[in-house]
């Protein structure tokens, strides 16, 4: 069983973290690729594929033209959004950690997809981009590749289950390729409770996600069923509203 979680724009480079040995990414070429032709664009068309302010536009113009000279740091402790403040790699166990390593994937617009202990530099491309090298959109550029590369991980854990923690954005360089997975895949919804129903809020949700990846790795979880268990910061199964691939978490 592999879970699959969205990387973080926002990103963590100081923190002190544990020392463990890097591994090798999966694409190095196609990075490489990716790197080269952003570092080549222009500060207007950079602009157009990234609509951020001048002072991001600059600061990754200036990541992008020394990508090779920056510090690297395995994924899971350099991404700091709120899937990554509900994950708390930096608390996580050896074993835990190790399990990881195994269990959870990471997509990335840049990398493709990652290992927890794979390196990355500083950046910023997300998945949504409708750019790439040679084609109209970043999910163009990397076809099926991702989902490929899902399928052998998969093969290693001897189960042909994909927990998806993942969003839409991200997901999408999958989905196309789903049946090219020959998986069960699991999808996942976390609500709150309100008086006019459960209701979606979007930074709980991406939280919660970082939760569930990491109950999913501190009790070595291979069973699906065992997904149900789930009760971090007080939530807990809708058997009302879930099916078998759909499970709905809601928060009191």
């Amino acid at each position: 069983m592999l879970a699959v979680i969205s990387p973080a724009k926002s990103l963590d480079f100081e923190s002190t973290i544990p020392e463990l040995q890097a591994t090798e990414n999966y694409f190095p070429e196609e990075t490489s690729r990716l790197v080269g032709a952003i570092s080549n664009l222009s500060k207007t068309k950079l602009k157009q594929i990234m609509p951020v302010s001048d002072n991001l536009i600059e600061l990754n113009r200036g990541r992008y033209a020394q990508f090779f000279d920056q510090p690297e740091r395995a994924a899971i402790f350099a991404y700091n959004g709120d899937v990554y403040t509900g994950l708390e790699a930096q608390s996580l166990q050896p074993e835990a950690l190790d399990f990881a390593q195994n269990h959870l994937r990471i997509l990335s617009g840049l990398y493709g997809l990652l290992r927890p202990l794979d390196p990355i530099r500083p950046h910023r491309l997300e998945m949504g981009t409708r750019w790439a090298p040679r084609y109209k959109k970043l999910t163009d550029f990397w076809k099926d590749k991702i989902a490929t590369q899902l399928v052998g991980d998969m093969a290693a854990t001897g189960q042909r289950v994909i927990v998806n923690l993942a969003s839409n954005e991200y997901w999408a360089s999958v989905k196309p390729y789903a049946s090219k997975l020959n998986a069960r895949i699991i999808e996942v919804d976390f609500r709150k409770d309100s008086p006019d129903g459960p209701k979606f809020i979007s930074f709980e949700a991406k939280r919660a996600r970082g939760m569930m990846a990491r109950y999913i790795c501190e009790n070595h979880l291979t069973d699906p069923t065992a997904l149900l268990g789930f009760d971090s910061d007080g939530y807990a199964f809708d058997p009302s509203t879930s099916t078998n691939d759909s499970l709905r978490f809601i928060r009191s």
